[in-house]
């Protein structure tokens, strides 16, 4: 009962909290500082991005329990959903948008482009924030969706403010995904497994195994063949024109009045789909035009090499999107450098000089992250508004959501270029930049080529027989990307315990199982977090 009469008076509030009320924007400066140095420090000494969304709201919840008229306003889970958004936000942006982009002309010898670099990242970032505000809750990304970290995120929100079995079981899982994670278990994976769609899973999980035996297996190195990146270009393709296909059906979807609480109802329909898509595309156009004329693009290549070097630049930023989107939504993990990547090796196919490429794989890398990590956050505030019966409601929180997450991008910005040169002079670069630029001077040979070509049309094969619910094909080269067999046990072994528990225990069992896998989630990050930043601290 106290759960329920908690969750009534949240959802009796008739306006939703603003991003830009005191409260909550001084709370979301000082929480981005703290973000974007997190994610700055940790990517440039380990090369990975720590997910920062439970520090945000462990930091309001500890804050709501400070007697006080200004910290009872901390109560509300849509206020600590605002901090989590933040601050998130604020250390992706910093570490794949802002700083991995600029790192690559740094590398690359022209330190003259960083600033241009900077401009074309910060456009690039933003412009993929406004797209996955388009595209939630539709067909293409929808809000009842797994989108693992961010149930995470929302169940504890909820564990903090109900308590009760609902915050027992998250403890529980919370502990057992620290334990598990210090034993080199990848709980996160095993927590997903319970969440995301099966079949999708279970690609993920074979690609994951495929990659980490392929030597012992096949006498091969897939990874070194290109061919999981020849498997994503195949998927990607077909995911790109699947979710066109979805979109210019005859017969468009139509939003619900009225939320259900199976989740089925969408907020967006496919027009607003098509026309941020559309809006998208042009802004990509723009932001790619104004990259060419800052970094001095323009200077060496001819007017129709010109043109098409713009044109590739925005559909291989939509796509990657795309490609990032659909894996973090279905997974929680996103192959983000390896997507890069391959149109990194496309564009060097096109025959576009080094330096429009280090621009253009620059600018590719800066959006898919920001859309990623946005979607999280979006689905964490998905699941708290989404009993409250009204949809405006739930489309005001969002859009409350996306001014907290550009605060946290626009504080990111600032610290980015106050302290890159600090990095830059201890040679502190991501360590992906390296790949890129090594990836720019050595170029291409016809291998490559073919292995591409030849393992696309499997790649192809998979995505078209799977459908665009089961995004199996993307799932699977997704899989192929990530070197990390135990989580491939992981998620197998987390969708085989899913299947026994639905067959012996019934639907019941479906929420215990989801608020169990949070915990294993969050405690994995907790512990992630952690073991990052000590690592960090004496590297």
């Amino acid at each position: 009962m106290r759960e329920m009469d908690t969750m009534t008076d949240h959802v009796s509030e008739s306006k939703h909290p603003r991003a830009f009320e005191p409260s909550v924007f001084v709370l979301n400066i000082i929480l981005a500082v703290l973000g974007a140095i997190i994610g700055m420090q940790i990517i440039t000494t380990l090369g990975v991005t720590p997910n920062t969304s439970l520090i945000g709201v462990l930091v309001a919840i500890a804050l709501s329990r400070i007697p006080g008229a200004v910290f009872s306003k901390y109560r509300s889970i849509h206020r600590q959903n605002l901090v989590q958004s933040n601050i998130s936000c604020s250390t992706f942006a910093a570490a794949n948008s802002l700083l991995l982009p600029i790192g690559i002309p740094y590398l690359f010898g022209q330190p003259d482009l960083i600033i241009p670099m900077l401009i074309g990242a910060t456009m690039g970032m933003l412009i993929d924030t406004a797209m996955l505000y388009w595209f939630f809750d539709s067909r293409v990304f929808p809000g009842s969706a797994a989108w693992p970290p961010g149930v995470a995120a929302a169940e504890a929100i909820y564990a903090g403010d109900q308590g009760g079995q609902r915050a027992k079981l998250l403890v529980w899982g919370s502990i057992i995904g620290v334990v598990g994670s210090f034993f080199k278990i990848p709980m996160s994976a095993l927590g997903t497994a319970f969440i995301g769609n099966i079949w999708a899973l279970a690609m993920f999980g074979i690609g994951l195994l495929l990659r980490g035996y392929s030597t012992s297996l096949f006498g091969i190195d897939i990874n070194k063949l290109y061919i999981p990146h020849g498997m994503m270009i195949g998927a990607g393709v077909i995911a790109g024109f699947q979710i066109l296909a979805l979109l210019f059906k005859r017969r468009a979807h139509k939003v619900t009045t009225e939320n259900d609480n199976n989740g089925s109802g969408y907020t967006r329909d496919d027009q607003d789909v098509r026309k941020g898509l559309t809006n998208g595309f042009v802004l990509y156009v723009l932001a790619a035009v104004v990259l060419a004329i800052l970094g001095g693009v323009y200077t060496v290549m001819s007017v129709t090499q010109l043109i098409g070097w713009v044109i590739f630049a925005a559909v291989a930023c939509i796509l990657a999107e795309f490609i990032v989107g659909l894996s973090a939504m279905h997974a929680g993990w996103f192959p983000a450098f390896a997507t890069t990547l391959i149109f990194l090796v496309l564009g060097i196919l096109l025959g576009f000089p080094p330096v429009a490429l280090a621009l253009l794989v620059g600018f590719i890398a800066s959006g898919g992250p920001a859309f990623a990590d946005a979607g999280y956050d979006l689905k964490a505030g998905w699941m708290l508004r989404k009993d409250c019966g009204d949809h405006q409601y739930e489309r005001d929180g969002r859009w409350q959501q996306i001014m907290a997450a550009v605060t946290g991008s626009i504080v990111a910005l600032v610290m980015v270029l106050f302290f890159y040169k600090v990095y830059f002079s201890q040679n502190l670069v991501p360590p992906v930049d390296r790949v890129f630029v090594a990836t720019i001077k050595a170029g291409i040979d016809a291998s490559v080529v073919q292995n591409l070509l030849i393992w696309s049309i499997p790649g192809a094969i998979i995505q078209l027989l799977g459908g665009s619910k089961r995004q199996m094909g993307i799932m699977l080269a997704t899989g192929l990307l990530i070197l990390n067999p135990n989580a491939g046990y992981a998620v197998l072994a987390g969708l085989l315990i899913r299947v026994m528990v639905k067959r012996i225990k019934g639907s019941e069992y479906d929420t215990p199982m989801t608020i169990l896998a949070a915990g294993f989630i969050a405690g994995d990050a907790i512990y992630s977090f952690v073991n990052s930043a000590f690592r960090a601290k004496w590297k």
